[in-house]
């Protein structure tokens, strides 16, 4: 069973006493190159192929990316991603998303069928039975029908049993119809548009549609039962079963129709649930439950001697933090939906015509951490309502990310907060700081932050009971010498000394002494900021109750979080370990490198918060090392702590920045939240590479009939055309701008956080417009004139200077004629380590003019505003 797609179903001629089905397919290409396995799911289907041109004679066709150009510059080419529509011509307008992120109460979601129950054996078949569903305030027929009726095949994506050809049976799996056909007209309310189809196409004897195909529809249905008999069991339509497959492994459908067609064939029509392995995570899955299945829309046709035996499916509502106890092994449960769209897990609606039914003896959920939500409820709280949703930003970096959130949540009325940032880069935590001096920013590794966070529990637990008796804090003088700064600590004894109070937590080894543990930040009376120092909490246990009043301040300031007072939780855990550039990555074993072990912490930290939200961000690369696996386990780890999750590949272009940059996003809502949606493109885009062919069905681009007018393209000259000129000694870390702006980007580029978000400080606009951090790495003035002599145009370095010749197999060589010049300080211009490294192979840019931009260019290319400061120097 490929992902997206239902089971195929076992020839008849080929069945044996097993009856079991096929493993999932871990290919997506069929024998003649077809991309199969990231279609289906439904008959919206994004096209492969879109245009490219490089003028209005040439064209080519390349994965969903439309590139545009006026035929001149190739460099100038544009890209509209788009959606595109299904062969059928069936596809749904999507709705056009904003930009801004929403983290709630969203009016918008994708379309999720009609709920069945859980016991599907105990329901009526007037719930089960319709392939309608209200979406939108219209009903919908089944998505495969509607298609037809409209004039259009779909595409065809899965093998229906009625295309096998019937062969020998034993007297065991003989089947047949029981009772009498239900009445024509009950049928026809009910499979209207079956019959509408028989009354279209069999007038031309079309019997079939898309014949010998995966989602091969029979049409030539000529009446309905209720019942069939499949050698000594009765099954009811309604009832769910195990179904035949080509091998060993037995799919799990429910049933839904049984018709007998005009040349007296028996069918029944299957629903058919995922498990975790026939779902995009695939193998990456295989600790998930094996009694856990996943609800589909996905339904096709089949022979009923297909079915193998009863199987009982409950529903059970997800619950993230608890353990499921009481679901005999013998059951199987279904708890979210699985559709191909952007490989989305979602929460099953309970809106729609036909609604869950509870079971009647319902799982138990029982409790894996329960009171640490119940820890700040003695404290007085600051405010009755809480105002505000808290952000943990993880990988924060300088915290582009968390402000870009915060920015968009701002835009669409949510008041987003970064409370807590996280980051082992000191000049990263710094430069955030600078930026947003209200967030709680560490400098720690994340495994640190994690298990911080759980000693924090612990004393959150300890003291925050009563009032400890006070007991004089002191320190022995030998575990480190002060020298005295105010003569109050005279009193003291030569060999103690007095603690003040407690200034900080941190998990880890401050103080490099090879001891990990938790450690307390001392102030000591007598003694200025300067000589606090970090102290293991064992050394304090003399210090109860300045322990007791530094926590419950902790709590009050939400110096930590606890698990259940975080909103969101964001962050791109490192790259380095998955990106392509690395030619040394761990090929073998991927997680062993601790940068893409990082993944593993990220899920870790959101297992024990339990937000209501979580984004994360990486590379393409997630998705093409090693198959994929860190994408899919990152999915599956979110889909396993009972999140709804979606995965999607943006291309930052698409959305007004200077560059391609194309990102896989994944978000996680929890299950009593609105899984949010990508925001469709705004830009046209230059295409630099392509994303994964497995996963073009997760691109966020536009259905291809979607007819929208996209901005142009960005380009660098856009964004930074308005800067000032500098010099290689530029020392100012701000200077205005000497021109307005010139683009639209640059005013947008100019804007403070107040003006974007139409708000206001102390009641005026902000209108000081400052350039923040314009100036160079210093170079040496050799260097200096050796980038000075490079020419000013693309991919220009160092093998364009004087005295050097590159021959036809790329190696540099100097020229057997003209000299290499020599500098005032009598060093060559050309370096002699730019000819000997790697033998004068390297395709390494020394020298080259675009390394050499000034910071704040970096900046600005990659969406900073101009407003945002960094500390790098």
């Amino acid at each position: 069973m490929t992902e997206g797609s239902p089971p195929k179903v076992l020839p008849i001629e080929h069945a044996d006493d097993s009856m079991q089905s096929p493993p999932p397919k871990s290919d997506l290409a069929d024998a003649n190159g077809r991309n199969v396995g990231s279609s289906g799911g439904s008959s919206r289907r994004k096209g492969r192929v879109s245009e490219i041109k490089s003028s209005d004679e040439n064209r080519r066709r390349s994965p969903r990316l439309s590139v545009e150009s006026d035929g001149t510059d190739p460099s100038s080419r544009a890209v509209k991603l788009r959606r595109c529509r299904s062969s059928n011509g069936n596809e749904k307008t999507r709705k056009v998303i904003s930009s801004s992120i929403e983290l709630s109460n969203s009016s918008v979601e994708q379309h999720s069928p009609e709920v069945d129950g859980i016991d599907c054996p105990a329901l009526s078949p007037e719930e089960i039975t319709t392939s309608a569903w209200v979406e939108n305030g219209r009903t919908n027929a089944d998505y495969f029908a509607l298609s037809v009726l409209q004039g259009n095949p779909s595409k065809k994506k899965f093998k229906s049993s009625a295309s096998f050809a019937n062969g020998s049976m034993d007297e065991k799996s003989i089947s047949s119809f029981i009772g009498d056909p239900i009445p024509d007209d009950e049928a026809r309310e009910r499979w209207g548009w079956r019959y509408e189809l028989k009354d279209k196409q069999c007038k031309d004897k079309v019997f079939k549609i898309n014949e010998d195909e995966e989602d091969e529809t029979i049409i030539n249905v000529k009446c309905h039962y209720a019942q069939a008999k499949i050698g000594n069991c009765i099954f009811k339509i309604g009832d769910c079963a195990f179904i035949k497959g080509e091998e060993e492994q037995k799919h799990i459908g429910k049933i839904v129709e049984f018709f007998q067609t005009t040349d007296r064939k028996n069918y029944f029509r299957v629903q058919w649930f995922y498990r975790i392995q026939d779902t995009v995570v695939k193998d990456a899955g295989d600790y998930h439950d094996k009694r856990r299945l996943f609800y589909s829309s996905i339904m096709n046709d089949n022979l009923i001697d297909s079915i193998i035996e009863k199987v009982n499916v409950r529903y059970i509502k997800p619950k993230v933090g608890l353990k499921l106890t009481s679901v005999s092994p013998s059951n199987f449960y279904y708890d979210m939906e699985y559709c191909v769209e952007y490989s989305t897990f979602c929460k099953i609606p309970t809106d729609n015509v036909v609604k869950i039914k509870e079971s009647s003896q319902p799982a138990v959920l029982e409790s894996l951490s329960t009171e640490a939500s119940t820890i700040s409820k003695s404290l007085p709280s600051p405010e009755l309502h809480r105002t505000e949703l808290t952000l943990l930003d993880l990988y924060s970096g300088c915290g582009g990310m968390s402000t870009g959130l915060c920015l968009g949540a701002k835009l669409s009325s949510v008041n987003l907060v970064a409370r807590w940032a996280v980051d082992s880069d000191k000049s990263a935590t710094k430069s955030l700081k600078l930026n947003h001096p209200d967030t709680h920013v560490r400098n720690e590794s994340a495994e640190d932050f994690l298990q911080l966070l759980k000693e924090w529990e612990k004393l959150c637990k300890r003291y925050n009971v009563g009032d400890t008796e006070r007991k004089t804090p002191i320190r022995s003088r030998s575990s480190g010498g002060k020298k005295k700064v105010n003569s109050q600590a005279d009193d003291n004894s030569d060999d103690e000394l007095e603690v003040s109070r407690l200034v900080d937590i941190c998990y880890g080894d401050p103080s490099q002494t090879g001891k990990h543990g938790l450690y307390l930040k001392v102030n000591w009376k007598g003694y200025d900021e300067s000589e606090d120092t970090w102290e293991p909490i064992e050394n304090l246990r003399n210090c109860k109750q300045i322990i007791q009043d530094f926590v419950r301040e902790g709590i009050q300031s939400k110096l930590l979080p606890l698990p259940g007072e975080v909103d969101v939780v964001c962050g791109g855990p490192p790259c380095q370990g998955i990106s392509g550039y690395n030619r040394y990555r761990n090929m073998e074993s991927p997680l062993d490198d601790e940068r893409n072990h990082q993944i593993v912490v990220f899920m870790d930290i959101v297992k024990y918060l339990k937000p209501k939200y979580v984004l994360m961000e990486n590379v393409v690369d997630i998705l093409r090392f090693d198959k994929g696996s860190l994408g899919r386990y990152a999915l599956g780890r979110l889909v396993h702590m009972n999140y709804q999750a979606r995965l999607g590949i943006v291309a930052a272009g698409c959305y007004g920045l200077p560059q391609f940059r194309l990102r896989v996003f994944m978000w996680g809502a929890h299950p009593d939240e609105v899984l949010p949606q990508f925001p469709l493109p705004t830009h046209d885009v230059i295409v630099r590479y392509w994303p994964p062919p497995e996963y073009e069905r997760n691109t966020v681009a536009y259905d291809e009939d979607h007819k929208r007018e996209l901005e142009k393209a960005v380009v660098i000259q856009d964004a930074i055309s308005d800067l000032p000129p500098v010099t290689n000694f530029e020392t100012r870390d701000e200077m205005a701008y000497k021109n307005p702006p010139e683009t639209e980007f640059q005013r947008y580029i100019r804007s403070t956080k107040y003006e974007m978000t139409g708000s206001t400080l102390n009641g005026t606009a902000e209108q000081n417009h400052l350039l923040y951090d314009h100036r160079p790495h210093f170079m040496s003035e050799d260097d200096y004139l050796r980038v000075c002599q490079i020419p000013k145009q693309k991919g220009a370095n160092f093998r364009n200077l004087p005295g050097i010749i590159v021959g036809a197999d790329n190696v540099v060589k100097p020229h057997p004629v003209e000299k290499i010049p020599l500098l005032p300080s009598g060093k060559p211009l050309v370096p002699d380590y730019c000819l000997t490294f790697e033998q004068g192979k390297s395709k390494r840019s020394f020298f080259s003019s675009i390394i050499y931009l000034v910071i704040f260019q970096f900046n600005n290319l990659s969406g900073y505003f101009s407003c945002f400061r960094f500390d790098y120097f």
